[in-house]
């Protein structure tokens, strides 16, 4: 098996595509919508944080959260997609691994994969392919895959 896997995702969705080899071009395994990704932290929770009373005195102050729903929101999506990816290396569907994706998610998704899943990535492009059309793609990548 010499297949390569190349995921382009960004917050708002990720598509999968896969190459078979120099000369077999890329084909498109799975187109992933992520709506979520694309709302403000207001959308999803147009509450003000609770208050908290301290614990001595009379003070009172807002309760302040450890990440931003949005933040979560990318962290839940970056552990689906480890979760695609890990199920992929396990069931033998490709032996290299190409992450594409903006910053804010790459190094979520990184952090997220198994170790065996992450040894099989030959390299990481810090682009946001989102809007590339399909048959674009490659030629983006010239310099990670010979298509």
């Amino acid at each position: 098996m010499d297949k390569t896997w190349i995921l382009v995702a960004n917050r708002g969705g990720a598509r999968l595509f896969e190459n078979a080899g120099p000369g077999k071009g890329m084909t498109l395994l799975r187109d992933i919508a992520h709506a979520e990704g694309h709302l403000k932290d207001q959308d999803f929770n147009a509450d003000k944080p609770g208050r908290s009373f301290d614990s001595k005195g009379e003070g009172r102050h807002a309760m302040g959260k450890s990440e931003s729903p949005k933040e979560h929101e990318i962290a839940q999506f970056a552990k689906e997609l480890a979760h695609m990816l890990d199920k992929g290396r396990t069931t033998n569907e490709f032996s290299r691994l190409v992450l594409v994706a903006e910053d804010r998610i790459l190094g979520v998704l990184k952090g997220e994969l198994n170790d065996n899943t992450a040894r099989l990535v030959t390299d990481t492009v810090h682009k946001d392919l989102a809007h590339v059309a399909d048959a674009d793609v490659p030629a983006t990548l010239e310099g990670s895959i010979k298509f």
